[in-house]
């Protein structure tokens, strides 16, 4: 008995041995066969769809592959009973997850392309891919680790009970994490914000680069990265200067004392006939003599650049004050600027005059006896 059942066993791990062997080199075989047609169909454009079974297939890695050829080749073996079940268990888990991570691959590549196109399209939309390609690998996972379960014979109702209490002692001992969590969601349902924007938060500002799941990244106009927590960036007032429709201009600007009744009657039309004479990009609203400063009489005005671009304000303005200058100039009127005037007492001659003081006359807003 001894003689005729050495030769079976000896049978069955060769044959096992074998099977294992021709079922690995099989799989690699089918796998660079099928990466390199799939890649030359794409890259000719012909059906850019193959993209993704091609990373499918680059994904396949080789402990799935060398799992697949060991367990085909035990299955060769004459196994007991419970062994034969343990088998069964494996072939489920192998598959299973092996499903899954295909299935995570697909997630990926697929929100990478979508974050691509919603980057220069819809920035908004790139918030929610985000947080949308989170949910879906929780419940993928989730889903993957339930069905294993249930095929290992647990009672996954039970089990589910268990974890959520269990989540209820986990989300209380990382609250500051699960509150930037809420708070990414919050970002992305509500959008304050999305990649892309230029914000001013507190006393910092920048172009926003970047919102995670737990941080929001802002590039600054100094080049260096400003970093906050989700939860922090929405505790504090968010100024968004790309969604301004149009820009309000207050400016104002003093002349002299002596200029005389009629240039400063003439001043409020001929602020209105300069920025009115940029039509497409400026609206007038308004010019006045605001006020007698100390040193000036003050004027006030108040116009809209139609566009939010910076720049283009800044070109309206340089525009607006040459041709102010140059008007003003023409005209005789003169910006006025901090003067002293001395006022000597009879009988007093320059000689008593302090070293320093003026005896010339400009404009005056305090008097030195």
């Amino acid at each position: 008995m001894i003689d005729l059942k050495i030769p079976i066993y000896f049978y069955d791990a060769t044959l096992a041995v074998t099977v294992f062997s021709l079922v690995l080199a099989t799989l690699f075989l089918v796998k660079a066969l099928l990466l390199r047609q799939l890649r030359v169909l794409s890259e000719k454009g012909r059906l850019q769809f193959l993209s993704y079974p091609e990373q499918l297939v680059k994904s396949t890695r080789l402990p799935f592959m060398f799992g697949i050829a060991l367990l085909a080749g035990v299955t060769q073996l004459d196994l007991p009973v419970p062994q034969e079940k343990m088998l069964h268990y494996a072939w489920m888990i192998v598959l299973i997850f092996q499903i899954a991570l295909w299935a995570n691959r697909l997630i990926s590549i697929s929100l990478d392309r979508a974050f691509q196109r919603s980057r220069d399209l819809n920035p908004s939309g790139a918030t929610h891919l985000m947080v949308a390609g989170l949910v879906g690998r929780i419940v993928l996972w989730s889903i993957a680790v339930l069905v294993t379960l249930d095929n290992l014979g647990f009672n996954i109702t039970t089990l589910m009970a268990s974890l959520g209490i269990g989540g209820i002692a986990v989300a209380l001992a990382v609250q500051n994490i699960l509150g930037d969590i809420f708070s990414s969601v919050s970002i992305a349902l509500d959008k304050p914000f999305v990649i892309g924007d230029f914000i001013v938060v507190d006393s910092y500002m920048g172009t926003v680069e970047y919102v995670g799941l737990k941080t929001t990244r802002i590039r600054s106009l100094g080049g260096e990265q400003i970093i906050f927590s989700n939860t922090e960036i929405l505790k504090n007032r968010i100024r968004n200067y790309k969604r301004m429709q149009e820009r309000r201009v207050l400016f104002e600007f003093g002349i002299a004392y002596e200029t005389s009744l009629e240039n400063i009657e003439r001043i409020p039309k001929m602020v209105e006939e300069i920025i009115s004479s940029h039509k497409l990009d400026t609206r007038f609203d308004r010019a006045h003599f605001k006020s007698y400063g100390e040193s000036a009489l003050q004027f006030e005005v108040v116009y809209y650049v139609l566009t939010a671009d910076y720049n283009e304000y800044m070109d309206i303005q340089q525009a607006i004050n040459f041709t102010l200058l140059k008007r003003f100039r023409d005209y005789g009127i003169a910006f006025a600027y901090p003067t002293r005037t001395l006022y000597v007492a009879p009988g007093a001659t320059q000689d008593s005059a302090e070293p320093g003081d003026s005896l010339d006359v400009r404009n005056s807003g305090a008097r030195t006896n």
